[in-house]
């Protein structure tokens, strides 16, 4: 058996890995990703993720056996980082000790479903609130997430991160103009919902059974009136006290399982 590849700081290799994890436009150019961390790369391959490459820290090798074992069985190169590497290339405080390349996982809107509930992210900043709502969303069995192009890139380090693996298994939609995309939801049958904090009808009081979308606003800003304009109906979730509103991960996450109760409910037989 042949020594390990171990890579340096100055490798090409890694100073690409570097660039991928920093760049958007680096990783639009190449169509790939990088995932950080043993339980992401874990739940990207539970989910039939394919992977280009496997990176793995000083002393790793031993320490992740199991994982590394998984990986080389899938035929996927295995590379080993010098010690003090990784500190040079990883996005967090505490360097995780296995990176991994991805193809991106993007798809188009057509892609989607034709039932169930369908997320719509417009103007979502946060790469941590884009991640939990991938979770959730695969969590509850929703037919997706789209998220325009004035939102968060899907492929940020931290998205994959807070994803914890579901960025694989949900389908994930990038579109460009949010009115285009709540177009092409309409005309295939889709009925669209706006959140807005303090609307008139809850939203535990819609119809989330039949194919639909729910459009989720910027954390900061909310919605464009626009939007709101061209949806079947704006919703809120009731609240009691002086809280002006929920982090937007947190009230994506409530409509999606509220979707997935209405969808059990429908199935009890009396």
């Amino acid at each position: 058996m042949s020594e390990p590849t171990v890579l340096g700081a100055r490798h090409p290799d890694v100073k690409r890995l570097r660039t991928l994890l920093r760049d958007r436009s680096a990783r639009d150019a190449e169509r790939v990703f990088v995932l950080e961390g043993p339980n992401v790369v874990d739940g990207a391959l539970d989910r039939g993720a394919e992977l280009h490459a496997l990176y793995l820290g000083y002393g790793a090798r031993s320490g992740f056996r199991r994982l590394v074992e998984r990986v080389e069985a899938l035929g996927v190169p295995v590379v080993e980082l010098k010690e003090g590497v990784l500190e040079k290339v990883g996005t967090t405080r505490t360097p995780q000790p296995v990176l991994a390349v991805a193809g991106h996982v993007t798809r188009s809107v057509g892609a989607l479903a034709r039932d169930g509930l369908v997320l719509v992210a417009v103007g979502v900043a946060d790469p941590g609130n884009l991640g939990t709502l991938l979770r959730s969303a695969e969590a509850a069995g929703a037919a997706g997430v789209v998220c325009t192009a004035n939102s968060v890139d899907v492929h940020n380090p931290k998205t994959v991160r807070s994803s914890a693996g579901a960025l694989f298994g949900v389908t994930v939609a990038e579109e460009g103009d949010p009115m285009a995309v709540l177009a092409t939801l309409a005309a295939a049958g889709r009925r669209c919902y706006a959140t807005r904090t303090h609307a008139a009808r809850a939203y535990d009081t819609v119809d989330l059974v039949t194919p639909c979308a729910v459009v989720l606003g910027n954390e900061a800003h909310g919605l464009d009136p626009a939007i709101e304009d061209a949806v079947d109906d704006v919703v809120s979730i009731p609240m009691t006290g002086p809280a002006e509103s929920l982090n937007v991960a947190m009230a994506g996450t409530l409509i999606a399982f509220e979707a997935d109760r209405q969808r059990r409910a429908s199935r009890v037989t009396p």
